[in-house]
């Protein structure tokens, strides 16, 4: 690959794709050739975003604008079943093209299971069969090999990091495990919506999608490949009152023989050469705070009061880990650079 990569970025207008474009600014191996918005199309990137005001970015425009045989990585921030349509095409014109998803329309491996929890049939199955599931972490090996790369969703990173390794190692039993994760209110996206109006969300919580969300989807695929066998998760989301952030508290029952000390020693072992996730000292507690802006992943492990329990802990940002600067990771991964490359930002803090 070159060390110059022409970066496309559709969706730009989006929270994920302006922050696609925030860090992508800051890399050093990549140059922002293009950028598409259907609403905002014509408009600058300075007249959607502002604090993009004192920097030359290419103008907004319709995706059909866009000659992608010219780039060499395309991110598709993109509304559900969008990408499916628009890359049907240009991979068998482009053999050579690399593509980050970050819409949900290629991280089910299994179409029935698409079908199912998305409503309708995919429409680009051929597509499908060559998808790596982008959790860098996991499958960074396939990731490597990969043109087409899913990226996942945030509650399902900040899920199944800390889990998938106790499934490995039968740590802990299959079932149950149960999810119950807050997020911001950046993860509804940019578009207007009442329910999403300030007076509407303030000073309050409540749970949503219960037990219909479709991260829940991966979350059964990705417990159930590491496991070795069908897992079927409880998993429970909660909108709260903060703009960033994902946060996980995971209930867990541990395989006999095993205890919280001895999850905690697998965790760490397993992550200790990652540069994005930090497995906390055991008791400690991870705060959404200390990941804010950064595409790090904290673990906390806290041993339940009853015997053969554990509570696992897990948060990150929900724009950088979360989408965009796990998607920045995995081409890293897929064009040879070295992974931390434009996304190893410290956390923003206070």
């Amino acid at each position: 690959m070159s060390t110059s990569l022409r970066i496309a970025v559709l969706g730009a207008s989006g929270y994920t794709g302006s922050e696609l474009v925030r860090l992508l600014m800051r890399h050093p191996n990549a140059k922002i050739v293009a950028l598409s918005a259907e609403s905002k199309a014509g408009k600058t990137m300075a007249e959607v975003f502002p604090q993009f005001a004192p920097f030359d970015l290419p103008r907004l425009v319709k995706i059909e604008e866009i000659d992608l045989d010219t780039v060499d990585v395309v991110f598709c921030a993109l509304p559900h079943a969008t990408t499916q349509l628009v890359l049907k095409d240009v991979l068998t014109r482009k053999p050579s093209l690399k593509v980050i998803d970050l819409s949900a329309d290629f991280r089910l491996a299994d179409p029935d299971a698409y079908a199912k929890w998305y409503g309708h049939e995919h429409q680009a199955l051929e597509l499908q069969k060559e998808a790596v599931y982008g959790l860098t972490e996991i499958h960074r090996a396939a990731i490597a090999k990969a043109r087409l790369v899913a990226n996942p969703g945030c509650f399902t990173t900040t899920s199944l990091l800390p889990v998938i390794p106790l499934l490995a190692e039968r740590a802990i039993e299959a079932d149950p495990i149960v999810v119950d994760a807050k997020t911001g209110m950046s993860g509804a996206g940019r578009a207007a919506k009442e329910a999403m109006l300030f007076s509407e969300v303030a000073e309050g919580i409540h749970a949503y999608g219960v037990a219909s969300h479709r991260h829940t989807a991966e979350l059964d695929q990705e417990y159930s490949l590491a496991a070795g066998r069908s897992v079927i998760a409880t998993f429970t989301p909660h909108l709260t009152p903060m703009i960033r952030g994902i946060y996980a508290t995971i209930y867990l029952r541990t395989a006999e023989g095993f205890g919280p000390a001895r999850l905690h020693e697998i965790l760490a072992a397993r992550y200790a050469a990652e540069p994005f996730v930090t497995v906390l000292p055991l008791g400690q507690v991870p705060q959404s705070r200390h990941v804010k802006g950064s595409n790090h992943v904290q673990i906390g492990i806290v041993p339940d009061r009853i015997a053969g329990r554990a509570i696992v802990l897990s948060t990150l940002d929900n724009l950088v880990k979360g989408a965009s600067g796990q998607a920045i990771q995995n081409m890293n991964v897929v064009t040879g650079l070295p992974e931390t490359t434009g996304v190893d930002q410290i956390a923003l803090f206070p």
